[in-house]
């Protein structure tokens, strides 16, 4: 008898599942299209699903007395919105907004605390992820306080090439500010010597890197770390 062929799934993290374990945990989602902009979890509001995206992304943005807040992470492909729920927390700590509009899985939050329970493969699978997201936080606090921000915008801008899986993608000089914790006008500095280096191209909001090796020369390292823990962690 041939064997079944494996499930398929668009979200890395689901794919390093089992296939029983996968088939059984994917017939339990539902695809939903996400809007650029839209908002999926508040800071202190219980989280009604869990998001795992396959041609999308989310920005996590924690903020800070009543100011718009810093970018703590991005979840692409790679990962999950709601990996609270996988401590026992059904509180979400961060504002999540879609950065990258696309297609998701989505399952309801009560549905995913049922399976998470069943599946010891999704539990293993999930505290290695909890661990990655751990030591990414660290590492982008970190970031934040030592590295310039030139360097933090080439790597914000090669994590967000990483899960846009394009060297093209739209972004305003106003939301590169929101998402570094600068001032417009830092940002605008930034990109311009990036513009000067030949490593992206800039108008309109539109950006265009031009030399993916480039910029991570003038990424922080943090970059390479960060990929270096997930590949560690989830490979």
């Amino acid at each position: 008898m041939p064997s079944a062929k494996p499930v398929p799934a668009a979200n890395h993290l689901l794919a390093g599942l089992p296939q029983t374990d996968r088939k059984r945990f994917l017939a339990g989602c539902e695809t939903v299209e996400l809007a650029f902009a839209e908002v999926l979890a508040e800071p202190g509001e219980r989280m009604q699903h869990v998001y795992f995206p396959t041609a999308s992304f989310i920005s996590l943005v924690s903020p800070i007395d009543g100011r718009p807040g810093l970018e703590v992470g991005l979840v692409g492909d790679e990962g999950m919105l709601g990996i609270s729920l996988a401590l026992g927390v059904n509180v979400s700590p961060v504002h999540a907004v879609v950065q990258g509009a696309g297609p998701a899985l989505r399952m309801d939050a009560e549905r995913f605390c049922r399976e998470l329970e069943q599946n010891h493969a999704l539990q293993q699978e999930l505290q290695r992820y909890v661990y990655v997201v751990l030591t990414q936080l660290a590492q982008t606090a970190a970031c934040a306080r030592f590295h310039v921000v030139g360097a933090r915008l080439a790597r914000w801008l090669l994590m967000t090439q990483d899960r846009a899986h394009s060297n093209e993608f739209h972004v305003t000089h106003e939301f590169l500010a929101y998402m570094l914790g600068v001032r417009r006008v830092g940002v605008t500095k930034a990109a311009t010597a990036l513009q000067k280096q030949k490593l992206i191209s800039y108008s309109r909001g539109n950006i265009t890197i031009l030399d993916s090796g480039g910029l991570k020369a003038a990424a922080c390292g943090c970059y390479a770390v960060d990929k270096a823990t997930y590949v560690r962690m989830m490979a």
